[in-house]
């Protein structure tokens, strides 16, 4: 039997106000700040505080109150609501969830890591209280606080498990919420090869690529798996290198593991708060990352004017770097950074563009998603194409170095130019001299 909405709602409200109140005694009398654990195990007894004050009220209405097991459940829903995700909870602890799509509190459609597509019941009682728990969220996601409302309609943040949540409101006749989410943490380029995501050829390549220094653009659409890959590169990094990420909302978490990485520094764009002021953007953040003594910079995702920034970082003497953009192919990569470029306040017109392209990227991978649930094959992510960026000649110059087989995935297709380099971090490739 669930708990009680009503009631979980009502002794949250009490909990929060307690905790607040608790912030602003420490915020006045100089105290530092709890740390999340600190936090999450002091709402932990002001919610035993709560329960007991309301079974005392119970008692004296004459009224039966809840038993222990009923206690149990109604914490474990106030806990969720205050620091997960409320009645999401379940679906968010589903491994076999792959997204979630809310179009207001009673229109959920979840899709599961196999292809199929199904539509529990509702989230929250309302859109209100769907509103406040996603407010609830942001307050507690990332490293500060995001407002969520009618002055501040579109909210991206990252959930405590690593999922990245995009909401708005407003701007919509119901509040709308997507929630992606991260089934792989911990990921290798093994477990990709595993999966059949690309072959052993082309993980034995793209680990030889990160072990040179090559500085890598992953490509693809949006849920292609772009971040998944972009992890698994990442975790070829040799844990003595410091590495910054630069994030719009953290997401990669590769400093969460620190046998692989115990010296990661993490990025995340700041919003402006309510008058305007405060806001900290990409493009500050990479110019910033490179006064921390990084050995790599990775730019999570690119998405506007911090390419340029990137690109002269990549282009100086930060080798190494990993970055993830939207794109419906590699080729297509080369265009979609032009359009970035000439819409930032350097306004790069498009040849000093291309040139700088090409003085900066090594290689371009581009992440395939492929439907084929008429089929019964589910969805599918794979890598495509891998190109190099081989010079300028009034544009940016590439070889698609590993092209298309007839399953779609990438194989070995034309000579990489810097294969001495590769061969010399241990990639030995499976065509020698006879390409596709």
């Amino acid at each position: 039997m669930s708990a009680d909405q009503e009631l979980v709602r009502r002794l949250r409200s009490q909990v929060a106000d307690r905790l607040n109140e608790q912030r602003r005694r420490d915020q006045v009398n100089g105290v530092p700040p709890m740390s999340a654990e600190d936090e999450r195990e002091y709402a932990r007894s002001l919610i035993v505080q709560v329960l007991e004050d309301h079974a005392r009220y119970e008692l004296a209405e004459g009224r039966t109150p809840p038993t222990p097991d009923d206690d149990a459940q109604i914490a474990g829903a106030i806990h969720s609501a205050l620091f997960g995700v409320g009645r999401l909870q379940p679906l968010i602890d589903d491994p076999e969830v792959e997204n979630i799509d809310i179009n207001g509190c009673d229109q959920v459609f979840v899709q599961y890591g196999d292809g199929r597509e199904e539509r529990p019941g509702p989230v929250a009682e309302s859109d209100d209280e769907l509103v406040e728990l996603i407010q609830v969220l942001a307050a507690h996601a990332g490293l500060t606080s995001r407002p969520f409302d009618s002055a501040n309609p579109q909210l991206d943040l990252r959930l405590p498990d690593g999922s990245r949540l995009s909401a708005v409101m407003g701007v919509t006749s119901r509040p709308a919420i997507s929630i992606r989410r991260a089934r792989l943490g911990r990921v290798y380029i093994r477990d990709l090869v595993a999966n059949g995501t690309f072959t052993e050829d082309v993980g034995q390549f793209l680990t030889a690529a990160v072990l040179a220094r090559k500085n890598i653009m992953i490509a693809g659409a949006t849920n292609s798996g772009k971040t998944t890959l972009l992890r698994a590169l990442g975790n070829v990094i040799p844990p003595h290198e410091r590495l910054i990420t630069v994030e719009r909302s953290l997401e990669l978490g590769l400093g969460e593991f620190k046998d692989l990485h115990p010296n990661v520094v993490a990025f995340e764009e700041r919003l402006p708060n309510s008058e305007g002021m405060g806001a900290v953007e990409m493009a500050d953040l990479v110019r910033r990352s490179l006064r921390m003594n990084p050995s790599r910079v990775i730019v999570g995702e690119v998405l506007g004017d911090e390419i340029v920034t990137m690109l002269n970082a990549m282009s100086q003497g930060n080798d190494g770097s990993l970055s993830t953009i939207h794109s419906n192919s590699s080729m297509e990569v080369f265009n979609r950074i032009s359009t970035y470029a000439i819409q930032a306040t350097e306004r790069l017109p498009m040849e000093a563009t291309q040139m700088l392209i090409a003085g900066a990227l090594d290689f371009v991978v581009f992440v395939r998603k492929q439907n084929d649930y008429q089929h019964g094959g589910g969805l599918s992510r794979y890598v495509e194409s891998i190109r190099e960026v081989t010079g300028w000649d009034g544009r940016v110059l590439s070889s698609e170095v590993f092209a298309p087989a007839p399953d779609g995935r990438a194989a070995a297709h034309a000579p990489i130019a810097c294969m001495d380099e590769l061969e010399y971090y241990g990639y030995r490739p499976v065509v020698h001299g006879t390409w596709a």
